[in-house]
């Protein structure tokens, strides 16, 4: 099967890229570096701030799942968050998303039974100071899933999305550079340590692969139990 993950070269995208590798599939890989890319991955250099139509060229003409990864991490009190903010955190969140997709929906549509798999954060739901930013941008990726899953379900096209609370990636390090930091998130979640990329990677791939083929318009949390269970 063909797979596009865009942001596939590091964090929970490149977790993603390597499992779908070892299950045999075709990867194409979407992001401004190539990164730790296995060599068995097609790597397509793209910037989803800038321009994305180089994917029409680039994929072939079925993709049967694609996984948007891209995200920010920019926590400041909200008289700090300029309108430069918002709109970063949109842009790379949810514009990017909708351009992608509406970039490969017609190599979606020639499968027969496409999957897209996007990301939101713990935050949209628990509500937590110094999100607003990006909970907000997450907040519409949300939206943008269910509204796509009733769309997309006459075309055979799934829509779900992974709500994860913090995880070990290359973008949260600032979050979790000392262990004190660490410790702090650790005790956070109800289940005692923050995430790790393979275990977003495994949930993303159980939503991107025919495994979910019964689901459709939701929002997956995996965030430790931070969402659903208090801490005593």
């Amino acid at each position: 099967m063909n797979y596009l993950v865009i942001g596939g070269s590091s964090g929970i995208g490149l977790a993603l890229v390597k499992k779908l590798l070892k299950e045999g599939n075709d990867v194409y890989a979407a992001s401004r570096h190539k990164g730790d890319l296995p060599d068995e991955a097609k790597f397509i250099e793209l910037d989803v701030l800038e321009n994305v139509d180089s994917l029409k060229s680039a994929l072939p003409e079925t993709i049967d799942g694609l996984a948007y990864c891209p995200g920010t991490i920019n926590l400041k009190p909200f008289a700090r968050l300029k309108e430069e903010d918002f709109l970063n955190d949109y842009k790379v969140n949810v514009l990017g998303a909708v351009k992608v997709i509406q970039n490969v929906i017609n190599n979606l549509k020639n499968s027969t039974g496409a999957s897209i798999v996007l990301f939101s954060t713990v935050a949209v739901q628990q509500g937590m100071g110094f999100h607003a930013s990006i909970a907000a941008a997450k907040g519409a990726i949300e939206g943008l899933t269910k509204s796509l899953a009733a769309e997309f379900v006459g075309m055979k096209i799934r829509v779900n999305a992974l709500a994860p609370s913090l995880t070990a990636t290359p973008l949260a390090n600032q979050l979790i550079s000392t262990p004190e930091r660490k410790e702090a998130s650790d005790k956070r979640h109800p289940l005692g340590r923050i995430g790790t990329a393979e275990e977003l990677a495994d949930a993303a791939f159980f939503l991107i692969s025919p495994q979910s083929s019964w689901i459709t318009g939701q929002i997956l949390g995996i965030d430790g139990g931070m969402s659903s269970i208090k801490n005593l």
